[in-house]
């Protein structure tokens, strides 16, 4: 029998996971990582982690497997949590929910699970993984789950040969009603319980809450750019036009006018709408750019500024990431692909070009609020390829 360690979180899905593992006939080990317990940034007075590895233990008996806690905490809070805070303050954002499948999922606690002699780790990810055989080496492929209201596939963009060759996705082929129904007629106790919100194993906290814990408020203007001001007529330099196509528009305050305050450029991102407290205008207004340098928030009126709107962006060389190295461009070539630049947009047409600047990721169509620090995800057809960093 082979053995596979199921990472319990307290939810249905990887309840589940561990029910249909053993069906399988695989040896199943319960783990419960214990990601987070530091009092000095509270984010509420509830306790999340204490109730889901209490759920996590009834489904472990339940299913009659053994069950542990471990505490990833220091992992966590190196690996995720300070890189978070540092990217924020930089002014960019960043997705800790990639970060962690990558850092935490599928790196410490799959050493832990191969310590515990385990072939391979199961997590409730919608996701599917199939393989084929390559000039001799097994190629693994990460595809997205049959859910298309739950696919995962983009939070696991960051996912190497070697941890696919590890992982299994057994609610990766289901609907989300179908785990559900399998988790009530097998009495689980997380049949019905809600699906987690919030930071990954954080739980539940509003990000600006979280931030203010460890960033600083302070005061700076909210400058407001007209979607008819002359910075968008004047020609781009650049040096071609993959450059032209991804550029990013540098405003300064006397650019536009000042509509109000906001305490701090760095607990903003593009596109935001929420949390600006500005009103009179006749649209809506949108975060089209933060500089965290002096401390100010550049907003236009509408989704449709011209602020928002960008066709391309840059993945820097070091940032570029193949899941499927045997596709991995080289310098002068390119490749048709569909993309996306957050978790749930639907996929869009795009070409990539691979330069000596880096990856250029050039869009059919212009995209909504582009922002440095997320991960810009590619596909063919269901099949994930490759992902980066927006610079």
């Amino acid at each position: 029998m082979k053995r596979v360690v199921v990472g319990l979180s307290g939810g249905v899905d990887s309840s589940v996971t561990a029910y249909l593992c053993k069906e399988m006939g695989y040896d199943v080990i319960g783990l419960f990582m214990k990601n987070w317990h530091d009092d000095s940034v509270t984010i509420s007075d509830e306790c999340p982690w204490l109730e889901d590895s209490n759920d996590a233990m009834l489904v472990a008996e339940k299913l009659g497997i053994p069950f542990q806690t471990v505490d990833l905490s220091k992992a966590y809070k190196e690996k995720i949590v300070d890189y978070m805070f540092n990217e924020y303050q930089e002014g960019r954002t960043p997705n800790p929910d990639v970060l962690c499948n990558r850092e935490i999922k599928f790196d410490v606690f799959l050493k832990i699970a191969e310590n515990l002699g385990a072939d391979y780790v199961a997590t409730g990810h919608y996701c599917r993984k199939s393989s084929f055989e390559k000039e001799g080496k097994t190629i693994y492929q990460l595809k997205a789950g049959l859910d298309n209201n739950k696919d995962q596939s983009y939070f696991l963009c960051q996912v190497s040969q070697n941890q696919l060759a590890k992982i299994l996705f057994p609610v990766g082929n289901l609907q989300k009603e179908d785990v559900r129904r399998i988790a009530t007629e097998q009495n689980l106790i997380t049949a019905n319980k809600k699906d987690s919100q919030g930071l990954c194993f954080i739980g539940k906290v509003r990000l600006p809450d979280f931030l203010q814990q460890k960033l600083q408020p302070k005061q700076g203007d909210i400058i407001e750019i007209d979607a008819n001001s002359s910075i968008y007529k004047k020609p781009i330099e650049a040096n071609s036009e993959l450059e032209k196509l991804s550029h990013k528009y540098n405003y300064q305050a006397a650019d536009g006018k000042k509509v109000g305050e906001h305490n701090g450029a760095h607990f903003f991102t593009k596109g935001q709408r929420k949390g600006l407290a500005v009103g009179g205008t006749p649209l809506p207004l949108f975060v089209i750019d933060t500089d965290v340098e002096t401390n100010t928030i550049y907003v236009g009126q509408s989704k449709q500024h011209p602020g928002l709107k960008r066709r391309g962006l840059l993945v820097k060389p070091h940032e570029v990431h193949w899941v499927r190295t045997d596709l991995a461009l080289a310098i002068g070539e390119k490749m048709k692909v569909a993309a996306r630049i957050r978790y749930r947009q639907k996929l869009e047409h795009a070409e990539l070009h691979l330069t000596h600047q880096g990856l250029y990721v050039i869009f059919e169509n212009p995209q909504n609020a582009i922002a440095e620090g997320q991960f810009v995800a590619w596909y063919d057809d269901d099949e994930l390829l490759g992902s980066g960093v927006i610079a």
